[in-house]
């Protein structure tokens, strides 16, 4: 007989699914050497947004003279900003945790594990077995072979996001997502920022015309040198050097007091000796799994960032729901990851959803775009840059939208919606939007997709 039904490593979106199982009079396990509430509670959405916030609030006084408001900056308190940070948030995932200790049917592990057979897992220095099992073990940072960098006290995002002092300068390795929010949040708080990016842009993942214009947005904050490979790194004086070269072998210098690396994530995966439990994960080390989230391994599931399908906050809470409805109460129900939103919260934010022009090449497409200086409350706000384009296919079917500018994660999920339900170009195009609202961006994306 099995130690317990149900065993959930990982307390990120694995919490809810112990939770639901517990509740559902099933004996369970949770496993999670860390405060609870996994990367996003502590190391990634809550505190960098937290930070973000203060950040724009720091950008709004400066921006008030365009608006004939005299306003000064007295000064930021950045550690008063991380103390709260910290305070709440740790607040929360030290509640989650006793309440959990203090819930029927759950045990709370708070220790590292790994399997030692199937379903079997090592606790405390003994044996514990599931009948089923789920690994929720989330993603870290990536940390690559640089030469020097072993040499040298750099950040990750994991630290970057509680340090209480503000560096003079720092230089960020890397121009994807997480490297453009911290970069805009120290630059704005009074730091010096480099970005040092391999590829041609930042942000390169997004539609080729969404990226070219945040790199030229960020390139009047920062020093931002794109197409450059970070090959070392040394200290000099008070801080250090960052060395980079191009494709052609052309050389770059940069220097800073601080380092952030900032060049992906990894799945924590690579601990859980998962071969003992016939656990198969691809060449990147993500558990491999159906649409049911089923592993290779009978009764064993996977979800969130160590299953590698979508690394958002937002696609783990979906899955989670999935895995309840499959592992509780033993339905056999499918994920649908279409239309999936993703966001980054700088200024201006940028959003996008389905298909860029580059996914686009072979297919014949329609491309409608709007700006938002072109609307009533873009000219309100004076929004001088942003703008929404739409891809469509010839009959209708929307296939992508991306949003650059003023509130773009909020005015996504329009578009979302509409291309979860299947709804048309000329769907969107026909529905009447309040007005002088920024959703006229939207429509007026829409409708120029229409012509």
């Amino acid at each position: 007989m099995s130690d317990f039904d149900v065993l959930v490593v990982g307390g990120g979106t694995g919490t809810n699914v112990a939770e639901a199982a517990a509740e559902a009079g099933f004996e369970t396990a949770l496993v999670e050497p860390g405060p609870l509430g996994g990367t996003c509670l502590n190391r990634g959405c809550n505190p960098s947004k937290m930070l973000i916030q203060a950040a724009n609030a720091v950008e709004h006084v400066r921006d008030a003279e365009r608006f004939h408001v005299d306003a000064t900056l007295d000064g930021v308190d950045h550690a008063a900003v991380v103390d709260e940070m910290d305070d709440l948030l740790g607040g929360i995932a030290s509640d989650m945790a006793a309440q959990y200790r203090d819930r029927p049917n759950l045990t709370l592990f708070d220790e590292y594990t790994e399997f030692v057979g199937e379903r079997a897992v090592e606790l405390g220095g003994e044996t514990v077995t599931a009948e089923k099992v789920v690994v929720a073990t989330g993603s870290r940072p990536v940390v690559p072979p640089i030469d020097g960098l072993d040499e040298i006290d750099y950040h990750t995002s994991r630290d970057a996001l509680y340090r209480r002092d503000l560096p003079e300068s720092l230089v960020i390795m890397g121009g994807g997502y997480i490297a453009v929010e911290l970069g805009y949040v120290f630059e704005t708080m009074g730091t010096d920022v480099t970005i040092v990016e391999a590829n041609d842009t930042l942000i390169h993942r997004e539609d080729g015309d969404v990226a070219a214009l945040f790199t030229d947005i960020a390139s009047d904050r920062h020093d931002v040198y794109t197409g450059h490979r970070v090959m070392g790194v040394a200290e000099a004086g008070d801080g250090y050097t960052v060395y980079a070269e191009t494709e052609d072998g052309d050389a770059l210098t940069v220097g800073g007091r601080e380092v952030l690396v900032a060049l992906g994530r990894r799945p924590n995966t690579d601990t859980l000796n998962l071969a003992a439990a016939g656990i198969e994960v691809d060449d990147r080390g993500f558990v491999e799994t159906n649409e049911y989230l089923e592993t290779s391994a009978d009764g064993v599931w996977a979800q969130g960032d160590a299953a590698g399908n979508a690394l958002f906050k937002h696609s783990g809470d979906y899955e989670t729901r999935h895995t309840v409805a499959n592992v509780v109460h033993g339905e056999r129900r499918a994920l649908d990851l279409s239309a999936m939103p993703h966001t980054i919260f700088t200024e201006p934010q940028v959003a996008g959803v389905g298909k860029t022009e580059s996914d686009l090449d072979d297919r014949e497409y329609v491309v409608g775009r709007a700006a938002y200086a072109d609307s009533a409350m873009g000219r309100a706000k004076k929004l001088d840059e942003g703008f929404v384009k739409v891809l469509a296919d010839r009959d209708g079917e929307i296939l992508g939208v991306h949003v650059v500018g003023y509130e773009a994660s909020t005015l996504l999920h329009e578009a979302v919606v509409a291309m979860r339900h299947d709804l048309t170009v000329d769907d969107v195009a026909d529905t009447i939007h309040a007005h002088p609202t920024l959703s006229r961006v939207i429509e007026a994306a829409f409708r120029d997709a229409t012509n």
